[in-house]
């Protein structure tokens, strides 16, 4: 069984939403014969974090606590991971600058 939830960003202008073209990226958690993807854009991780505590309280599915913990963690080992590229690529534009 796959189940795939796609955290879509939507900015909402009077009357209408416009859907924001970013980076595409995604959180998958195997668990035995089931595969949970989550997609979201970047920029909007507290929607896939409101989206991973929804999928948590949901009866209906295997996903539990524990996943939605593993998967904040990928998460936030991912946002690191991009906050370090970023500084890195700083420092370096600092040097070439000087």
């Amino acid at each position: 069984m796959m189940f795939l939830a796609d955290v879509s960003v939507k900015s909402q202008t009077p009357e209408t939403f416009i859907t924001m073209k970013q980076k595409r990226r995604q959180l998958v958690l195997n668990k035995g014969t089931e595969k949970f993807i989550f997609r979201y854009e970047a920029g909007c991780e507290d929607e896939l974090l409101d989206a991973l505590i929804a999928q948590a309280k949901d009866s209906y599915t295997d996903f539990d606590w524990f996943d939605a913990a593993v998967l904040s963690f990928k998460l936030t080992q991912s946002l690191i991971g991009q906050a370090d590229d970023l500084l890195r690529e700083n420092k370096d534009n600092q040097i070439h600058a000087n």
